[in-house]
C-alpha cells in the first residue's frame, strides 16, 4: 500500500513531502523548489524528542533534513569507550635499574618500581623515568675535540684531561621525610649533564691553582684526583642534586705546544735534582742509625772494659791487704811461701837441670838435642808460648 494511501499520512510522504515533491531536484542550497528554510527552534525540538525517544537514525540523513543528535545509548557508549581509552592512557612501563619518579599537580608523591605501572592521566600526573643503576660519564679537557687550559700557582699554563664518573646516590642513607635522590636528579637541576661538567671543571680549576707547574706535570695525578672529588662532591650536594660522584680519572698535564720543549726540560732538570735528594736522604737514613749504633756499642764497650779494670784492681787490692795481713802475723813463713808459689810459677814450665854443688869434680854431661826436642814438643803443645 502505497504510504500516502495510508490512514492519517495526509497524502504526504514518509518524509512529509508533499506528493511529487521525492522527485523534483534541488536548486544548489539544500532545499527543493518550493521549500522553505528550515526553522532553527524547531530543529532543535526535533532534535530533543529524538534523542529522547531513542529514536531517529532509520534512514540515512539527506540535505535539508533536520539535523539528528545521537541517541542516548550511542553516546553513553561513545564516553564510556573515551573514558576507558584516557584510563588506559596512564599505563606506563619502567626498566629494570629504573625509578619512576611520579608528581601530582608539579608536586612529588612517589616513586614507582620496574614492572607495570599505572598513573592518573594528564593533567593529574606525571612520570620521569630515571635510571638509578647505571653509571654516567663526563670528559673535560682534549677528550671532548679541544683543550682545557688552566692557570698554576706560580703562573703557568698547563693543558688538562679529565673524566669525572657519576651516578643517583642509593636512598639508604636519605633522612626520613627527605626526597628521594631520583627526584632530586629529575627535577631540582634542569641538566645534570652540564652541571656535572661545570662543577668539574671549577674543581680542577681550584686544585691545579693551588699547585706549582712542575708537581702538576710529575705527579698530577696523585694530586688531582682526591682533591678534585672532594671539591666536586661537595658542589653537588650543594646543589642536592642526588649525584653521587665514583671516580675522578685525571689523564694528563702538559704544557703549551708552543713552550712544551722548553718547559719539559725545566720539570726533568727539577725532576732529577729531587731524585738526587732523595737517593742522597735515603742513603743518609740508612747510614746514621748504623753509625749511631756503632757509636753506643763502643761507649758499652768501654764501659764494660772500666768496670773489668776497676773490680780487678780492687781484687788485687784486697788481695795484696790480706797477704800484708799474713805477713805482719808470721813474716818468715809467709816469705818463704810467697818465694817458693813464684818460684813454681816462673819454673813451672820451663826446661830445668837441677846440679848438686857438692857432687865432687865430676864433668856434668847435658843433652843439648835432646833438650832443644822438648822444648819444641812444649812450644807445639801450648801453642808456642813460653
Amino acid at each position: 500500500m502505497p504510504w500516502t494511501d495510508k490512514p492519517g499520512s495526509g497524502n504526504k510522504g514518509p518524509w512529509g513531502q508533499q506528493p511529487g515533491e521525492g522527485n523534483r531536484p534541488s536548486n544548489g542550497n539544500g532545499r527543493r523548489p518550493g521549500q522553505s528554510a528550515p526553522d532553527l527552534e524547531e530543529l532543535l525540538r526535533s532534535g530533543r524528542e529524538r534523542f529522547r525517544k531513542g529514536g531517529g537514525g532509520k534512514r540515512p540523513p539527506r540535505s535539508g533534513d533536520p539535523i539528528q543528535l545521537p541517541s542516548g545509548r550511542a553516546f553513553l557508549f561513545g564516553a564510556a569507550a573515551l573514558g576507558v581509552l584516557y584510563l588506559a592512557s596512564g599505563i606506563y612501563q619502567i626498566q629494570p635499574g629504573e625509578r619512576g619518579v611520579v608528581t601530582t599537580f608539579g608536586k612529588f608523591t612517589g616513586l614507582t618500581g620496574p614492572g607495570l605501572n599505572w598513573h592518573m592521566p594528564w593533567p593529574f600526573q606525571r612520570v620521569v623515568d630515571v635510571d638509578v643503576q647505571g653509571d654516567r660519564a663526563v670528559t673535560i679537557g682534549r677528550g671532548q675535540g679541544g683543550r682545557t687550559s688552566m692557570l698554576t700557582s706560580d703562573l703557568n699554563i698547563v693543558d688538562v684531561d679529565m673524566q669525572v664518573n657519576y651516578r643517583i646516590k642509593d636512598d639508604a642513607d636519605t633522612a626520613p621525610g627527605e626526597l628521594p635522590n631520583a627526584a632530586k636528579f629529575a627535577y631540582n637541576i634542569e641538566d645534570p649533564t652540564g652541571l656535572v661538567k661545570s662543577a668539574a671543571e671549577a674543581a680542577l680549576r681550584e686544585v691545579v691553582g693551588g699547585e706549582e707547574f712542575g708537581p702538576i706535570i710529575s705527579r698530577g695525578r696523585s694530586i688531582v684526583n682526591e682533591g678534585t672529588a672532594d671539591i666536586l662532591q661537595q658542589t653537588l650536594d650543594s646543589y642536592d642534586s642526588g649525584i653521587q660522584v665514583i671516580r675522578v680519572n685525571f689523564g694528563e698535564a702538559t704544557p703549551p705546544q708552543e713552550v712544551r720543549d722548553s718547559q719539559l726540560d725545566v720539570v726533568n732538570a727539577r725532576s732529577d735534582a729531587e731524585q738526587r735528594v732523595n737517593v742522597a736522604t735515603g742513603y743518609a737514613n740508612q747510614r746514621v742509625p748504623v753509625a749511631r749504633g756503632q757509636a753506643r756499642q763502643t761507649v758499652l764497650d768501654a764501659e764494660a772494659y772500666a768496670a773489668r779494670v776497676v773490680a780487678e784492681a780492687r781484687g788485687d787490692a784486697a788481695r795484696f791487704v790480706d797477704i800484708y795481713d799474713e805477713y805482719a802475723r808470721a813474716p818468715e813463713v809467709t816469705r818463704r811461701r810467697m818465694y817458693l808459689e813464684t818460684m813454681e810459677e816462673v819454673l813451672g814450665d820451663m826446661n830445668k837441670i837441677v846440679i848438686d854443688e857438692n857432687a865432687g869434680g865430676t864433668m856434668p854431661y847435658l843433652n843439648l838435642n835432646e833438650l832443644a826436642r822438648q822444648d819444641q814438643n812444649r812450644r807445639a803443645n801450648t801453642g808456642g808460648s813460653n
